[in-house]
């Protein structure tokens, strides 16, 4: 038998996006959402993970590997005809016993047709404003609200969207623009900033939004905030304290610089010497990357990025 989930933890918003803003803007609000509300066992998505079903068999997102999809259409689109949420279990303990999971656990899915377009435009506006935002379902009649709310009660499904992590990638050379590259392709917002323009023409390239750095240190509107990173690949150290110095003023999560052990010492000594307290330094991490002394740009890039998602993913 599925277990309730009695918490949910905070989801981070970019990989239910797009399902999201489907709804939001469906042409007279037609569509249904499709929201994991239980699992049992191992789980392709975690509960809270949410599918967006259109009236001209549009599907976006997705909520298994692939193997309860198409079957999940039919079950939505009875919803927009009955126009009554429904709820659908697959997996152990499901009626379907033609449609097994290939992770051998369960999963329970609530279909509530026609979401309320307001309500899901109010929580992507939240989320867009780097605020987190809380959806409530109420699993009998559908209704949504965006509240902060999220005590778990018999009719009401509650889950916490965190605004996606992004990226402040400072520095200059292929090791900068690989790793902005990079995090572009990986789908999370990122800013490069750079005093070179050959480095800002390699992420422009990459589709990566860029900035022009005019003088040592942070410009005063860029604002990393609890679900940001800022990361530092110069070969010119001294362009590192003024940048770092800021940096670790702000909420950032992961804050790190490119260099060896000798080059990451001077840099202690130099924030020191700049004032920087031992509890805001011992904030900083380096030599950064989970790959040690990696000496090429495409693994270096891989590495750190790495580290950062798993920073992120013990902080959450």
């Amino acid at each position: 038998m599925l277990t309730r989930a009695q918490t949910v933890p905070p989801l981070d918003f970019g990989p239910n996006r797009a399902p999201l803003t489907a709804l939001a803007e469906a042409p007279g609000g037609d569509g249904v959402l499709a929201v994991i509300t239980r699992t049992e066992g191992p789980s392709y998505r975690p509960v809270g993970a949410v599918m967006a079903f259109l009236p001209d068999d549009t599907r976006i997102g997705t909520l298994s590997s692939g193997c309860i999809e198409s079957d999940l259409a039919l079950h939505a689109a009875e919803t927009l005809e009955t126009g009554a949420p429904k709820t659908v279990l697959y997996g152990r303990g499901s009626p379907y016993i033609d449609i097994q999971l290939p992770c051998g656990g369960g999963l329970e899915i609530l279909l509530v047709p026609r979401p309320n377009r307001q309500a899901l435009a109010g929580l992507i506006e939240t989320l867009d404003g780097r605020r987190p935002a809380t959806l409530v379902i109420n699993r009998k009649t559908g209704h949504i609200e965006v509240l902060e709310d999220t005590t778990p009660d018999t009719d009401r499904f509650a889950v916490t969207f965190e605004p996606e992590l992004q990226f402040f990638v400072f520095g200059k050379g292929p090791e900068a623009s690989t790793f902005a590259g990079l995090v572009q392709a990986a789908g999370y917002p990122n800013l490069l900033l750079s005093p070179d323009e050959e480095t800002l023409d390699a992420g422009r390239a990459a589709g990566c939004a860029t900035r022009h750095l005019v003088s040592k240190g942070v410009p005063s509107d860029v604002a990393p905030d609890g679900w940001s990173s800022v990361v530092l690949f110069f070969h010119d150290h001294d362009w590192e304290p003024p940048i770092l110095e800021s940096a670790l003023e702000t909420d950032a999560f992961y804050i790190g610089a490119q260099g060896s052990r000798r080059a990451r010492d001077a840099r202690m000594a130099e924030l020191e010497a700049m004032g920087v307290s031992a509890e805001a330094r011992d904030r900083l991490h380096g030599p950064i990357g989970l790959v040690p002394s990696a000496r090429d740009a495409r693994t270096l890039a891989v590495s750190v990025l790495a580290e950062v998602l798993a920073v992120a993913k013990a902080a959450a």
